[in-house]
């Protein structure tokens, strides 16, 4: 097993200031009714874009990855495929082409997008299957977006704070400009999101994320 995190740095993640728990059960619940509500509104959507991948690439619908969540805990991510099959064991031979600084890949012509995918990535649709992760309780619907675990086994103390809430579906640097932003942005505005965590704060990021989404802008 990969270990994504030394034990002071685990450590240093459950240190970190608890919130209270009346915002907890309050995150939690409303995690549970927005995620079930979106999961039964959104089931038609969800039917279209199963099919759409299905018919244009072949491979399965979904594409399932680990990804590292609160306290360095692993847990199964699921998206709608929107690479074709193998595109995993391309990412080797683009590594010259990445566009962004810090841990991560990210390729605005990236060649392994199918033609469907490029546009459920553009408008987030590809994310949708995470509303189950919410409802599970592996994820929350506001909180920093969870790593791989190669990006995490790149990150210092500071960076690895991010761990010590429950990953999310939207976060600051979603509403604030996505992949437009470098990697220290997305890491100070997932440090601004722990330091101001609060239901209110949750509640402001949902409401703007349906207009960051539609805008489409640095989405890729």
């Amino acid at each position: 097993m990969i270990a994504v995190a030394s034990a002071d740095q685990l450590e240093c993640c459950r240190e970190m200031r608890p919130h209270p728990v009346s915002y907890a059960i309050a995150k939690r619940v409303l995690d549970i009714i927005g995620s079930l509500i979106l999961l039964l509104l959104l089931a038609p959507i969800f039917l279209v874009i199963a099919l759409a991948v299905k018919i244009t690439s072949p491979g399965p619908v979904f594409y399932k990855s680990t990804r590292v969540g609160l306290c360095g805990k692993k847990f199964q991510f699921i998206k709608f495929r929107s690479m074709r099959v193998g595109a995993d064991k391309q990412l080797q031979q683009l590594l010259q082409n990445n566009e962004k600084d810090g841990p991560i890949f990210k390729m605005k012509e990236d060649p392994r997008i199918t033609p469907v995918g490029r546009f459920i990535r553009k408008y987030s649709l590809d994310e949708l299957p995470q509303l189950y992760s919410v409802f599970t309780g592996e994820m929350s619907l506001v909180g920093p977006r969870p790593p791989i675990p190669h990006e995490v086994e790149q990150y210092d103390d500071l960076t690895m704070t991010r761990l010590s809430v429950k990953p999310g579906i939207s976060c600051y640097w979603q509403i604030m400009g996505r992949s437009n932003l470098s990697f220290e942005e997305w890491m100070e505005l997932d440090r601004k999101y722990i330091r101001e965590m609060s239901f209110w704060t949750d509640l402001k990021i949902l409401l703007k994320t349906p207009y960051s989404v539609i805008k489409g802008d640095g989405a890729y």
